[in-house]
């Protein structure tokens, strides 16, 4: 059984004074363990860390659902590393209330569940999320808090920096360990994909630019990662089964790159420990687009990243189902599509062509 945000707040705040948090600042916790306590007993939840807020202590949930072997697939979903990114919680929330509606009627569902486990951290960042800041309660910017350094770092402070907490893309004095959020999210992505033959994960995030876009591996440098070929094979099925998706597919580096990224830190723990495949993605919600069509989101930091409009915020939510959906299928059925020997040349020759660096081509 969880242990609720109540009972952790009890000890040092009298519960009239939690509800009126909950309202004001952190409607997603309150949503997330609703959704818990409906999931019982099929959903799973831990507490895998305890951030202070003031007098208020708050939890870092994980969830599970599914196959519970350690060599099951693996698909995680994660939000909220960005607190001021609300909209990444809110999507990774709405899609485990579909799943759960859908677990009382879906024999289809419910058999894919069988063979793969899904682990959902939907709210990464809590004290950021409840302040609206991009940083967690001690300024630091998570994804730029693995202890990696850029092999080819972008431009200055935007890639990361030491300087102060009050700079944006603070990455922590360096002699620092990672942040109890960042540390309680690779604990938990490490434990849950040792064992497994097969993991996808996605990371929600939105603020760039005007399209959505589905990032991979590498943010540090300017090379592909070395499962480029089984990554050129996912896209091309999700691109068959879907061709009108909305999403530009490409490594983060044709963007940006930075400091200290998680999934860069986690795919490379993974890569080194041998067998096993780990491929983690971002989805990164083109927020301008909103900004342009409601300019007065200009006026709050939350505007710029996201939707502020109730018919928007909806559509935004009903968006990325497929996507969702997608995944699930792609990591239950994924000995029938992850390439070897000559297929995987061939994809490898075609990522390259589509995906490197113009000075690497």
């Amino acid at each position: 059984m969880m242990e609720s945000l109540l009972a952790v707040a009890r000890r040092t705040d009298p519960p009239d004074s939690l509800t009126a948090y909950y309202r004001r600042q952190l409607p997603e916790l309150h949503r997330l363990e609703r959704l818990i306590r409906k999931g019982e007993p099929r959903l799973q939840s831990s507490v895998l860390a305890e951030v202070c807020d003031g007098n208020l202590a708050l939890p870092v949930y994980a969830l599970t659902i599914g196959n519970p072997a350690p060599d099951a697939p693996v698909l995680l979903l994660s939000g909220g590393i960005h607190g001021v990114e609300r909209i990444g919680t809110q999507l990774v929330l709405a899609q485990l209330r579909n799943l759960l509606s859908r677990l009382e009627w879906d024999q289809g569902l419910r058999q894919d569940l069988e063979h793969i486990r899904l682990v959902l951290c939907p709210l990464v960042n809590p004290v950021g999320m409840a302040h609206g800041w991009r940083s967690n309660g001690n300024g630091v910017d998570l994804m730029r808090n693995a202890p990696i350094d850029a092999e080819q770092p972008g431009p200055w402070l935007v890639s990361g920096h030491r300087i102060s907490r009050w700079l944006p893309w603070y990455r922590g004095p360096r002699e620092d360990p990672m942040q109890p959020e960042a540390q309680a999210l690779c604990a938990l992505v490490q434990s849950q994909i040792s064992a497994a033959p097969f993991a996808l994960s996605l990371d929600c995030h939105s603020g760039f630019g005007m399209r959505d876009r589905i990032w991979f591996p590498y943010a540090g440098n300017n090379r592909l990662f070395e499962n480029a070929a089984e990554m050129h094979a996912l896209t091309r099925l999700f691109e068959r089964a879907l061709p009108h998706h909305p999403y530009v597919i490409e490594p983060q580096f044709h963007q940006y790159r930075t400091h200290g990224d998680l999934w860069d830190y986690l795919y490379r723990i993974r890569r080194d420990k041998g067998p096993g495949l780990f491929m983690p993605l971002t989805l990164e919600m083109g927020s301008w687009l909103w900004v342009k069509k409601n300019l007065r989101q200009l006026t709050s930091f939350k505007g710029l990243f996201n939707p502020m409009v109730p018919h928007r915020h909806k559509r935004i939510l009903r968006r990325h189902s497929l996507l969702l959906d997608f995944l699930i299928r792609a990591t239950r059925s994924w000995q029938s599509w992850v390439p070897y020997d000559d297929d995987r040349r061939t994809h490898q020759r075609q990522a390259e062509r589509r995906w490197a660096w113009p000075d690497r081509r």
